[in-house]
């Protein structure tokens, strides 16, 4: 028998008995529709996560502070040390200032971290609204959402709007970071700046271009932002600059944590997904076996006229293997329609409370791929026992069955 005849003879189904049919690989659609919808918003959360706190160049960043445990100055000459550390690329340092502020006559205290836009763009930080700092604009400011509510106003009215920024660091006579009450306050003179944009926080911070400030002297860094050449070697340049008796973290360690988590979460959403799955092969395994009742006269024509036991077997494992494939194609289809409707709802409440429109669903193309030759595998498996229940039937038994 050719693999045509064969084809044609296990698609027979489709005319025959089209209702049950249907019913049988909408079945297996509906359990691969579960599965693509629950592991697509598993996947669709761990993006949309991940694209909030991470850029490319933060991912080879490696965040540098004091160590109070050693004491250790993160002054202008560490910096130089950690600079000629192997596998450094770039180093971009930041201090802290303390700050009044004045929008309308109406002042607020907060902090001030001055740094240079590469120091935003290599922690990742992403404005919610605006810009960030930009050299274009040296006396453009960014502004946390919980400063902007300090001065009563909603975050995003005061893009554009003025302020009024005084500032003031705190040292000893000798130059050295402050160890007790008795400091010297240097105060910068106030100047008039812009606010540029919005940035995500619960700090009371803002972001001022060093350049702005450019005549202030500070005798430590608060932090470094020092990206590294590539990823393989961050461990290493991680572990020198540690050996100099600076703390260093890295956002690739919370991501990678983050993965991990999202790695059981999406783990046990495919596991619902699964208990769907094995309803419907029960109820693929139960029309294979009523197929085969009602077609054991059929096959003992065809065993008469010289159909051979390994072709009965290929014609059920056949059918049974094309019906889990449609059912996983069209669990496809519902699982991504699924979540686009829940997307847009989700979408149209956020944006009907002021919050921003967020792609929760993502399906890989490699996850796709898999589930629906993993739908195909799991009907080939529901097809095996009724098709080696049909080989063995007896052609003389099989013509008397009624």
């Amino acid at each position: 028998m050719k693999f045509k005849d064969l084809f044609l003879l296990s698609t027979r189904m489709f005319k025959a008995r089209p209702s049950r049919t249907f019913l049988t690989i909408l079945g297996m659609s509906v359990g691969i529709g579960a599965i693509i919808f629950l592991v697509s918003f598993g996947y669709g959360l761990q993006n949309t996560l991940l694209q909030k706190i991470t850029t490319s160049d933060s991912l080879l960043t490696l965040d540098v502070t004091p160590d109070r445990s050693k004491a250790t100055l993160l002054d202008q000459g560490a910096v130089d040390k950690i600079a000629a550390v192997s596998g450094v690329v770039k180093i971009s340092p930041a201090y802290q200032l303390d700050t009044r502020g004045n929008i309308n006559n109406l002042s607020a205290d907060f902090t001030a971290l001055v740094a240079s836009p590469d120091y935003l763009k290599l922690g990742g930080l992403k404005s919610s609204a605006g810009i960030l700092l930009s050299d274009e604009t040296l006396t453009g400011i960014a502004m946390s959402t919980a400063t902007a509510k300090i001065f009563g106003r909603e975050p995003v009215a005061l893009i554009g709007k003025d302020i009024t920024l005084s500032f003031s660091t705190a040292k000893n006579a000798n130059g050295s970071p402050v160890s007790n009450g008795e400091a010297e306050k240097i105060n910068i003179p106030a100047g008039q700046f812009k606010i540029l944009g919005i940035f995500e926080s619960d700090d009371s911070l803002i972001y001022v271009n060093q350049k702005a400030l450019s005549g202030v002297q500070t005798p430590v860094f608060s932090q470094l932002k020092v990206k590294c050449q590539e990823s393989k070697i961050m461990p290493n340049v991680q572990k020198e600059i540690m050996g100099l008796g600076f703390s260093v973290s890295s956002i690739s360690d919370t991501v990678d944590q983050a993965n991990k988590i999202f790695g059981i979460i999406k783990a046990v959403l495919m596991l619902f997904g699964c208990i769907a799955l094995i309803v419907s092969a029960i109820g693929m395994f139960n029309t294979m076996t009523i197929t085969l009742l009602e077609r054991t006269e059929e096959i003992g024509i065809m065993k008469s006229i010289g159909a051979s036991d390994s072709m009965i077997s290929w014609m059920f494992i056949m059918e049974s293997t094309i019906m889990g494939f449609l059912g996983g194609f069209i669990g496809i289809i519902i699982g991504w329609t699924e979540g686009q409707i829940f997307n847009v709802m989700v979408n149209l409440i956020a944006t009907h409370f002021g919050g921003e429109k967020v792609s929760l669903f993502y399906s890989p193309l490699w996850f796709v791929s898999s589930v629906i030759l993993f739908s195909a595998f799991v009907g080939l498996l529901t097809g095996i026992v009724p098709a080696r229940r049909a080989s063995r039937i007896d052609p003389l038994e099989a013509l008397r069955y009624k």
